[in-house]
């Protein structure tokens, strides 16, 4: 599907601007490079992964997936992209942080973005938020998703 050239912000259909999507396409190079290299094996294959499982992901969870990685590896470097019961995860010394689940991939009217017990989000409160059904990512979304990744790696 091509791009929405006539869109207002600029972004095609699947929700990334051309700059975006390049973006996106270099990083998956750099790190098919660094695979061959030998430097940063694991974690730049780990990431590959990702971005592959993205990349094969069916619209509109392809888009969401690929704005998720960018707002969780935007606001938390310190997590590690990788696959997770094959899906992208996000993990702090190898323990798994938060994940998307494809809601094509388990035949579910929504996606989901998840957090496990390794995220720091419990403030003694006694209840808070793990999981979020996705069935769209608007920047409010995208803003409130950024905070609780922040929040949960702190």
């Amino acid at each position: 599907m091509g791009a929405n050239t006539g869109a207002k912000d600029g972004k095609g259909t699947d929700g990334f601007s051309e700059e975006e999507r390049a973006a996106m396409k270099g990083r998956a190079a750099e790190l098919r490079k660094e695979t061959k290299r030998g430097r940063g094996d694991k974690a730049a294959a780990e990431e590959l992964d990702v971005l592959s499982k993205i990349a094969e992901m069916e619209e509109p969870d392809r888009a969401m997936a690929g704005r998720i990685h960018a707002v969780v590896t935007g606001n938390a470097p310190e997590l590690s992209p990788k696959l997770w019961y094959g899906q992208p995860a996000y993990a702090r010394k190898g323990k798994v942080v938060c994940f998307f689940r494809s809601g094509r991939v388990d035949k579910e009217p929504y996606s989901t973005f998840s957090f496990t017990a390794e995220a720091n989000l419990g403030d003694g409160g006694g209840l808070w938020p793990t999981a979020f059904a996705v069935a769209e990512l608007s920047d409010e979304a995208e803003r409130t998703i950024a905070a609780l990744v922040r929040k949960a790696v702190s």
